[in-house]
């Protein structure tokens, strides 16, 4: 399960459980209208409570990094999971944004709102 909040040129998604394929498409349809309508975005994205992925996850995800490589200026992601830091090491060869691991929510929303702050 996930929820989806959308700010000014941000979408943040938390994710509960499993994250399954359904659960990506609505987070790309959060992603999509942002995009659609303002322009690059900020992801924030927290796995802290994910248990699991399936694999056509993890496949979509990367066709849709591929898609939108221009559309993401950071993206912020809180884990301890070294699995899902390599990852997102790995995203980062697809897109032009800058992508940071966090361990915790706090230091990631900070990280992001610094930035919003310096890029005004």
């Amino acid at each position: 399960m996930i929820v989806t909040d959308q700010q000014p040129h941000r979408v943040s998604v938390n994710v509960y459980g499993e994250f399954t394929l359904a659960d990506y498409k609505e987070f790309e349809e959060a992603v999509n209208y942002k995009i659609r309508f303002e322009g690059p975005v900020d992801l924030y994205v927290d796995l802290t409570d994910m248990a699991d992925a399936t694999l056509d996850v993890a496949w979509e995800d990367l066709r849709f990094t591929r898609a939108h490589a221009e559309d993401f200026r950071r993206i912020a992601v809180v884990t301890d999971s070294q699995w899902i830091t390599w990852s997102a090491w790995l995203t980062q060869t697809f897109v032009s944004a800058t992508v940071k691991v966090f361990d915790t929510p706090e230091a990631a929303q900070e990280w992001l709102a610094i930035q919003e702050t310096e890029d005004r």
